[in-house]
């Protein structure tokens, strides 16, 4: 028996909705975009479109990371953590004499750790992804602010901290992460068996495991690629910032799924995408960004991001359902 993608098996019609479900969030962005031009004169500043592609890249990433996990019918509540954990130990390797590149590597082995203790929590432990992801993130806050002390590590390697704020081709540095993410996360979901198993599980994992799949590799390899995104989204923080601070990205998480389910990823598994999350995050960040010039509540925004994600969500049980 074999297994193929989601979008590969599924029907015509479930194709060309999911083709216009896209279709819909791209132009609900060129909308807002638009609407903000409109309304404020600073929107289409290359000042602050930089600002913006600056300030939805990490959310992006993140997303594309907590999609592996939610396809599989998962949840990793601790990639804020992960981010703000990750942005002290590589300032502190820095501050220690460690060259740029072995401290960037040493901490994206950190949250592969990390990610293969999740999926060992719920391989062979049993315990919910909800719970040990939960937990994680109460531990790593604590653990960085011990290493810390609950101050912050300033970091002075100017060629590590110029690369948040260098452009390439006009075009942010951090926003080129975003692509360097997405185009293998691209090619592993919708272009290799792996990604197809992934949807596999996230359907029905006694039927992938009966089809040959390996169901607990599949979702260690989850875990693993979602921490490690966002190990590299402490990095890029750290660069940004120039300091590590285990408290930086509080409530990043929340961004990061709102953001894939924007994008189309059901919280019920087997379905998403890489685009999807991308658009998601730049959804959120305009909101956040136009919120900021037209001087509107902070509050505001998160309130726009839950009636979203309830609206998105609802429409998607009334689409399993019909389906």
């Amino acid at each position: 028996m074999t297994v193929s993608s989601a979008d590969s098996a599924a029907p015509a019609p479930r194709r060309k909705m999911n083709i216009l479900f896209s279709l819909t969030l791209i132009g609900l962005l060129i909308l807002m975009w638009l609407f903000l031009g409109v309304l404020t004169k600073s929107f289409w500043s290359p000042v602050n479109i930089s600002n913006l592609l600056r300030q939805g890249a990490m959310t992006a990433i993140l997303a594309v990371g907590q999609t592996f996990v939610i396809i599989t019918a998962g949840i990793d509540l601790s990639v804020g953590a992960i981010v703000g954990f990750t942005s002290v130990i590589v300032a502190w390797l820095l501050q220690a004499g460690v060259p740029i590149w072995i401290a960037i590597l040493l901490t994206l082995l950190i949250g592969v750790a990390i990610g293969a203790f999740h999926g060992f929590g719920i391989v062979r432990m049993g315990l919910p992804p909800f719970i040990i992801t939960l937990a994680t993130l109460t531990a790593l806050r604590g653990l960085g602010l011990l290493i810390t002390n609950g101050a912050t590590i300033n970091i002075t390697n100017e060629d590590f901290t110029n690369f948040a704020v260098a452009d390439f081709l006009g075009v942010p540095s951090l926003f080129w992460m975003v692509i360097v993410i997405a185009i293998p996360g691209y090619v592993f979901l919708h272009l290799s068996r792996w990604g197809r198993y992934l949807f596999a599980v996230g359907s029905n994992r006694e039927a992938a495991r009966l089809s040959g799949v390996n169901v607990n590799g599949m979702i260690y390899a989850a875990y693993i690629l979602s921490a490690t995104c966002a190990a590299f989204v402490g990095v890029l923080l750290a660069s940004r910032i120039g300091i590590g601070n285990a408290t930086q990205a509080d409530g990043w998480e929340l961004q990061a799924i709102a953001s894939s389910v924007i994008g189309g990823t059901s919280l019920f598994g087997a379905v998403g995408s890489i685009h999807g999350p991308l658009i998601g995050a730049f959804i959120l960040a305009t909101i956040n960004n136009g919120a900021n010039l037209l001087n509107v509540n902070s509050f505001w925004q998160r309130i726009i991001t839950g009636v979203l994600i309830i609206v998105i969500v609802y429409f998607d049980q009334l689409r399993r359902r019909r389906g």
